[in-house]
């Protein structure tokens, strides 16, 4: 089944972005419960500290809800695959030789290299590229952080 055009951007992004195109919202979209999803116990380590790290802060924006679960496992997981091709990557090399003396790319070049388009097309999805970022206006009041820092930051303003 063919597509036609550019695939739909969430109401709760363009609200976010300030709705540049000045389009009527879609009243009638689903809008499930801003809540964040409980993490999956099945996800690899590293994809569960991606998760912990970047939650609290999509869902603070609106932009991870319940029904969020599997796209957000999906780029934890996304995350934690490519990182770890990136760090075989930094320990071995990108190139062998192989028993017959040809030059050959390491397979870890051409994982990391999906799982990084995987990675971005999720983190387009919850608007987390830096193009993304340049279009949403976020109230910072609104966004939880556990960063004594910001809180600190937070007081003295």
């Amino acid at each position: 089944m063919a597509t036609r055009g550019r695939k739909p951007k969430p109401t709760a992004l363009k609200v976010l972005e300030g709705n540049p195109g000045k389009r009527p919202l879609n009243e009638n979209e689903p809008k499930p419960e801003n809540k964040a999803p409980r993490c999956p116990s099945w996800l690899e380590q590293e994809a569960k500290n991606e998760w912990r790290r970047m939650s609290k802060t999509l869902e603070a924006m609106g932009l991870l809800t319940l029904v969020d679960k599997a796209a957000f496992a999906g780029y934890c997981q996304a995350y934690a695959r490519w990182k770890e091709a990136e760090e075989f990557l930094s320990k071995h090399g990108t190139i062998f030789k192989t028993p017959s003396g040809y030059i050959q790319q390491v397979p870890q070049v051409s994982i990391a290299q999906t799982y990084l388009k995987v990675m971005k097309d999720f983190c387009s999805e919850f608007g987390l590229t830096p193009a993304a970022r340049t279009r949403i206006s976020v109230d910072t009041e609104a966004v939880n952080t556990d960063d004594p820092m910001e809180k600190l930051l937070k007081v003295t303003k």
